[in-house]
Parts: structure tokens; sequence; C-alpha cells
């Protein structure tokens, strides 16, 4: 750490030195909620279902639980240590190489811009449902700017915003929990009239109906359903007191994705029969419909809406502050570092923007082509980053042990180091490799390998250039 800081420029300390440390406990874990609980819980699911069987599925997402626990605690103990705006890519810089670092800050980036497109779109489709008649584009352009507000005015203001969308999904989440599992146990009757289903359908198919196999192909949609964990990383450096802050919302984010998320797919499981989940209507809606709630419709749709507000949010905040830790490191030019009064980032939030709109645009244009093509590479952009802060985490510490310090130094250590890390790096990778496996994702990999590649040759053009540059001004 002491390295790096003395490697800055006095633009860069002074550029740092001016993002505000306003985000509380409660901001950070509603942050990473927000960004998790969005379309792969209320979307993604019914196609696990469909494809692994409900008791596949809840062991897919028991799974997922794992690999982000491992990920987060290497995190943790990373962002304790360096707690910078934009971090995890800064930290594959300076413990993988800097082209690692390079590529993973474009791939987080293209993850949440992409999904900035498909959240307008979907808040679009939510808001048809009340209001038929208004054509879907007025809707996307009337969210972009309230997305775009409320990120520009400060970051205290964001986080706030974050933290009531936040919990209105969170809120969402334990009724359905709650009405779900009094309707398997009968206290609330079918729709249909049909006696509790108790757990009948987790096996009614068989415990593992498409084998093993359906479960490995599903583990990066699944994995992809958590995304959003990580931005505790990227809030580091705009977090008050992080020694302390950090590792809390770590904590106690990891507990209430497992009870949500478990909690919410093993009631799913229970309430949908297998032949009846996939990818054309929400789960959710599905068992509302099962049910027979009052309004469940509208509830719902208005859930949904807010969920996809707030991962929007969530995006565009993360978009933002890769580009301007990139422009921090002098990868990019330095005006992208430049903050408004407030303190936001207000140029590199603008230029993420415009990508998030191209990635709409792409969605009415071709929606069978670039933009399928861009959602593709976002669920393996996820996987990777995961990957690239296990291999951080790793080489941190090796690094640390051997200049000597003591580890009771560590203000936050990831415990059965080097276990934790190297299991992380290695389930992602198989996560990875499950999509050789499924035709329909297939495409992540052949989109995700060759933009990777040409991140690393960007990386070394662009290098290359700066020093041949810096030479020939050395040699003026």
């Amino acid at each position: 750490m002491e390295n790096y800081q003395k490697s800055q420029t006095p633009d860069q300390k002074q550029s740092q030195n001016h993002f505000q440390r306003t985000m509380k406990t409660r901001h950070l874990v509603m942050l990473s909620l927000g960004g998790v609980i969005g379309t792969g819980l209320f979307f993604n699911t019914g196609y696990i279902i469909s494809e692994a069987g409900p008791a596949g599925t809840v062991l897919a997402y028991l799974i997922g639980a794992l690999v982000v626990y491992l990920v987060m605690l290497c995190l943790g103990e990373l962002a304790v240590s360096m707690p910078e705006t934009g971090a995890f890519h800064t930290y594959a810089s300076r413990y993988i190489s800097p082209a690692t670092g390079y590529t993973v800050a474009w791939l987080y980036w293209l993850t949440w811009t992409v999904a900035l497109g498909s959240s307008f779109t979907g808040a679009a489709m939510c808001m048809r449902h009340w209001f038929p008649g208004i054509e879907d584009w007025i809707w996307c352009l009337f969210f972009c700017c309230v997305i775009f507000t409320l990120n520009i005015i400060t970051t205290r203001f964001f986080a706030e915003s974050e933290f009531w969308f936040s919990l209105i999904k969170v809120l969402t989440i334990i009724i359905f929990i709650v009405a779900g599992t009094a309707t398997i146990f009968g206290f609330i009757p079918m729709k249909d009239g049909s006696s509790a289903p108790f757990f009948t359908n987790l096996t009614s198919s068989g415990w593992f109906p498409n084998g093993i196999i359906p479960i490995i192909m599903t583990m990066v949609a699944v994995n992809f359903s958590f995304s959003g964990t990580e931005l505790i990383g990227i809030a580091a450096g705009e977090t008050v007191n992080p020694e302390k802050t950090i590792p809390l919302a770590i904590k106690t984010t990891i507990i209430r994705l497992i009870i949500f998320f478990i909690g919410t797919v093993i009631v799913l499981s229970a309430l949908l029969p297998m032949n009846q989940a996939g990818v054309i209507e929400s789960p959710f809606v599905q068992v509302f419909d099962n049910i027979g709630l009052p309004y469940a419709a509208d509830i719902l749709n208005f859930v949904i809406l807010t969920a996809i507000l707030s991962a929007a949010n969530s995006g565009l905040y993360a978009s933002g502050r890769m580009l301007w830790s990139l422009s921090n490191q002098g990868i990019l030019p330095s005006y992208f570092t430049k903050l408004s009064k407030n303190g936001v980032p207000i140029i590199a939030l603008s230029i993420s923007m415009i990508g998030g709109l191209f990635a709409l645009f792409t969605s009415f244009v071709a929606p069978n082509t670039v933009f399928v093509a861009l959602n593709a590479i976002s669920g393996f952009a996820v996987v990777a980053v995961w990957l690239s802060i296990c291999a951080s985490h790793f080489f941190f510490r090796r690094d640390y042990i051997r200049s000597g310090k003591p580890l009771t130094a560590l203000k936050y250590k990831a415990p059965f180091y080097p276990y934790v890390p190297i299991l992380g790096a290695i389930m992602c990778l198989i996560a990875c490799i499950g999509l050789a496996f499924d035709p329909e994702q297939r495409i992540a990999l052949y989109c995700g390998i060759p933009f990777v590649i040409a991140c690393y040759i960007a990386y070394q053009i662009t290098h290359n250039y700066k020093k041949s540059k810096e030479k020939t001004n050395a040699d003026d």
C-alpha cells in the first residue's frame, strides 16, 4: 500500500482526497443488496428451475452463496487494507498485472453499463402495465433522467435513495417468503382449491431430473443473480470508517443474502412445478397467481419496477466510479477524474449513461444480435471479476507475508488462507466452464473471451503509446 501511494502523482492524490466519505453501514449494506436483488432473482430463477429442477435449483443457489461468501471474504481484506474508489481493478493491477486490472475495469464497466440499458427497457415494460397508451421510449427517457439525477446530486443523496429503493425490495421478499411459507403448509389456500403442496414439488420430478450437468450449466446464471455484492468494494473509498464499516457490511450482507435468496428459492421451488417454470414470465408472478393474493399483479409490478430502478441506480454508480478510477490511474484522459463541487464524478457518470443509452438503443434495433451478445458478456464478466478478486487476495496476502509484516496488523483478515481464495477461484472457473455445456449461454464464451483478449491488446497499445509519448517529451 505504501509503495502504491508513493507512485501516485499529486494530481491523483488530490483527486482521491476530494471524494467524500459519506456512506454509512446501512447505506453500504443496502447498496450491495440493491445491486443483487434485481432481474437475476426475479426472472433467472424460473430458467434455473426449468433446467436444474427445484431441488437442483436450491443446491445451485447454495453453491452460489458459498462462492459469494468466499469472494466477499477476499474482497473484505483487500478493501479494508486499501479502501479505494473503483477498488478491485486497482487490486488486480497491483497484484496480478496492469493489463489484467485494465481488463477487469472494462469488464465491470460494461457489465453495469449494459445493465442500464436493459433496466430502462424493463422499467418501461412495467409502466406499460399501467399506461399502455404511452410509448416505451418516453418512459426510458424519463427513468434515465431520474437515475442520472439521483447520482449527480451528492454521494450521500444517492446512497439515501438507494437505501429506500432496496428497503422496498427487501420488505417485499420478506412478505413473499412469509406468504409462500404459509401457502406451503396450507395456512393460505391455493387459488385452484388444491391441498397444501408442502415440499412435494421439490422432488416430484426426481432430485436431479436432468442430472448434475444442468446445475453446473446454470452456475453463471446463479452467480449473475448474486452479482452486486462486490459493490461494497467499489464504494470503499467513499465509506465512513472503512475498517469497521466494510467488515460489518460484508457480514450482514452475506447473512441477508443467504436468508433472502435461499429462502426465496426454496419457496419458489416448493410452489412452482418444474414444468411450469421458464423465462417467459417471472416465477414470482406465477406463484402470486397460484396463491391468488388480491392485487398481486399490481403489487408485484411495482416491486419489479423498484427492483429494476434500484439496479440501474447502483449500476450507474458503479460504472461511473470505474471510469473515474481508470482515469485516476492515468489510463484514461484526466478529465474523467474531475469531480463536481459535491464530490461526484459527473463526467464519468455522463459517459456511462451514454453507454447505457447505446445498450438501450440496441435493444430496440437489434434485440437478437448486439444486445444479446452484450448481455452474454455481462454474465461472463461478473464471474471473471470475482475470479480476479480471489486471485488478487491470494497474491496480496502472499506479498504481505513475504514483507515480514505481522498478520495482526491487518485490520480485517480473511480466514483459512490460502484455501479461501483458491477455492473461490476454482469455483468461478467451473462456472465459466459450465457455460460451454449450455447452447443458450454458450454465446457468453464466444463473446466474452474475444472481448478479454481485445482488452489485453488495447492495454498494450495504449501503454506502449503512453511510454513512447513520455520518451518523446523527455527527449524534448
